[in-house]
């Protein structure tokens, strides 16, 4: 199952990680934080983009085959983890 998306080209039978993250801006540092734990916090922080991670190394190795897709908006995001869900169903 390929999924095609911002330019990447995503073979989904070798994903080992997936998931939503939030890119921030808190005290002038970035970091990339859980996508609840932003919504926790979003009075303190400032959001930058919602990305959707995709990893393709094994589970107890670093990730160096990784793709991020950036989005501007939460419900964008969760409409691209909806494809991405029925494309691996």
């Amino acid at each position: 199952m390929i999924y095609e998306a911002q330019g990447h080209t995503i073979d989904l039978t070798q994903i080992t990680r997936l998931y939503p993250a939030v890119t921030i801006n808190a005290g002038g540092e970035r970091a990339q934080v859980s996508l609840e734990w932003a919504e926790l916090k979003k009075d303190s922080i400032e959001i930058e983009a919602y990305v959707l991670v995709f990893d393709c190394d094994p589970l107890d190795e670093v990730p160096h085959h990784r793709v991020t897709l950036q989005f501007t908006c939460k419900e964008d995001l969760i409409e691209a983890m909806q494809r991405v869900s029925q494309m691996m169903a």
